[in-house]
């Protein structure tokens, strides 16, 4: 089935760090397949399994000011002594072809998307504190003064959930009802905008 191009929107996701949003986003872009998600810009080193060009896009800061000076960005930011960024051309040809575009991104980012797109949905993906900490030292790739950092900033995350359209819980034990209630969300969505 194709998607109709008026039909197209951005479903902006955040949340803190540990959350699993990126598990969340990817079960719901393999039960939907009218969705899409594009790689962030990242200008940290690759965690273990990450693909360049899949999983996220890795430059280093010259190149990340190259797309800067270039308007390549969506939004960008500082993020935990790295810079991130949504590429604007890739997300614009999917809504050109009439795409659900889903994109991951810092609380942060998602000010920045409210303001600069054309009414996506906000959702907010979160969990108990305890799980993002354990969830933080599970994936590789970070010392603990890095996760203290996380987890200090995850908490002033959390206080910004109230703003979000959407607040979804992704417990431990039950994320297929997190990504059960993110396609329920982009759905309701959807039939409110074909209204």
């Amino acid at each position: 089935m194709t998607p109709e191009p008026d039909a197209a929107f951005v479903v902006v996701v955040s949340g803190p760090s540990g959350a699993g949003k990126d598990t969340v986003i990817q079960h719901a872009l393999a039960r939907d397949a009218s969705l899409a998600t594009v790689a962030t810009v990242k200008t940290r080193p690759p965690r273990p399994g990450e693909i360049n060009g899949v999983h996220q896009v890795f430059l280093s800061e010259d190149e990340f000011d190259e797309w800067l000076a270039a308007d390549r960005f969506l939004e960008h930011a500082q993020v935990y002594n790295h810079r991130s960024g949504v590429p604007r051309a890739a997300v614009e040809e999917l809504l050109a072809a009439g795409r659900t575009v889903v994109l991951r991104t810092d609380v942060q980012g998602a000010h920045t998307l409210k303001s600069g797109l054309v009414a996506p949905l906000l959702v907010f993906v979160t969990a108990p504190i305890d799980a993002l900490a354990r969830r933080m030292r599970a994936r590789a790739g970070d010392s603990e003064e890095e996760i203290a950092e996380r987890l200090k900033f995850a908490e002033s995350e959390l206080a910004e959930a109230e703003w979000f359209d959407v607040v979804i819980v992704n417990d431990d034990d039950r994320q297929d009802d997190a990504v059960d209630a993110l396609l329920q969300a982009i759905q309701a969505e959807r039939v409110t905008r074909a209204v």
